[in-house]
């Protein structure tokens, strides 16, 4: 009897406690079910954070100033539209001197026509809207004409002044960068190694170039085109006869140590000749400054005291020659 309530008691008191089990087991079976695997939630944690993460492209181009996002693209436009109204026939000659000069504000072969198309419809409008209540009308003319004409060749003389000039910082930097590109290959550096390192020592345009043809060697480009292509982009006989060297060396298996060593000390001797040569121009170069700058100011300063004490003798001397008589 004893035990019959016993059994009873418990059987009471498990059914609330087995209910409530089954109830959480079925809770917690529901959620297993229904939760996203780890690597799923894993991939959505990573796509919300990409999604979170801030254009990198937009702030770049949101942090560059007002007139480079606005004025700059519509002048763009402006000038291609004007350069595609010109002949094409020079144009491997224009691009080359581009790529000689640098190419300046990241002009291309359309937008250095349309720019000179724009420079003469400028001018030569310009002139002709103030001169308009001129009666000569020939005058009005030729001063159109002209200014039209001046207006079409001050980017050409533009740009090859910007390509000599390029040219002559070439041909300065050429000899320390051979010098330290020599070292780099005899201490046992890669040719590749040593124009990167080259190019990360200066900032300079000879290095730019050294760190495009590096750049070019890395996508797939040969190394002896890479290198052609850096001599055309500089236009300096020096730096042509370089890689013409290069490129025989490596064709027929010649050490580029050797090269490079014998190249940098024939690059040391032309420096030397045109130190001297320049040095020999000189005396004439300062005919012009001493004779029409120096010696006028010298001569107002030497002379100029005297001229009325010479006014005043020669003055005296006729005065007094004309009482005589």
């Amino acid at each position: 009897m004893n035990a019959g309530r016993l059994l009873d008691s418990f059987g009471y008191l498990w059914s609330p406690l087995t209910f409530a089990a089954l109830v959480a087991l079925s809770v917690g079976l529901m959620w297993l079910a229904l939760a996203p695997a780890r690597p799923r939630r894993e991939v959505k944690d990573r796509l919300d954070s990409y999604l979170e993460r801030s254009d990198v492209i937009q702030e770049a181009e949101f942090s560059r100033p007002l007139a480079s996002r606005t004025i700059i693209p519509a002048l763009r436009s402006l000038l291609s539209f004007f350069g595609r109204l010109l002949p094409q026939r020079n144009a491997e000659q224009t691009r080359q001197m581009l790529e000689q000069a640098g190419r300046p504000f990241g002009l291309g072969v359309i937008d250095f026509y349309g720019l000179r198309v724009l420079l003469s419809l400028l001018l030569g409008g310009g002139f002709f809207l103030l001169a308009v209540r001129n009666p000569n009308g020939v005058m009005t003319l030729g001063g159109t004409l002209a200014l039209a004409a001046i207006g079409f060749m001050l980017p050409g003389f533009w740009l090859g002044g910007r390509a000599r000039s390029r040219k002559r910082a070439i041909l300065r930097a050429f000899p320390d960068a051979l010098d330290m590109l020599t070292i780099g290959v005899e201490a046992g550096l890669a040719f590749e190694s040593a124009l990167v390192r080259v190019g990360e020592k200066w900032d300079n345009a000879l290095c730019r170039e050294f760190r495009r043809a590096v750049g070019e060697m890395r996508i797939g480009v040969g190394r002896d085109q890479a290198l052609q292509r850096m001599a055309d982009r500089c236009g300096v006989e020096e730096i042509k006869a370089f890689v013409a060297v290069l490129v025989q060396s490596s064709t027929l298996g010649v050490s580029i140590a050797q090269v490079l060593h014998g190249q940098a000390a024939e690059v040391r001797a032309r420096r030397r000749m045109r130190a001297e040569e320049l040095a020999r121009q000189a005396g004439t170069k300062m005919i012009i400054p001493l004779v029409f700058l120096i010696f006028p100011a010298m001569f107002v300063v030497l002379l100029g005291p005297s001229i009325s004490v010479l006014n005043e003798t020669f003055g005296t001397l006729s005065g007094g020659t004309g009482a005589a008589p």
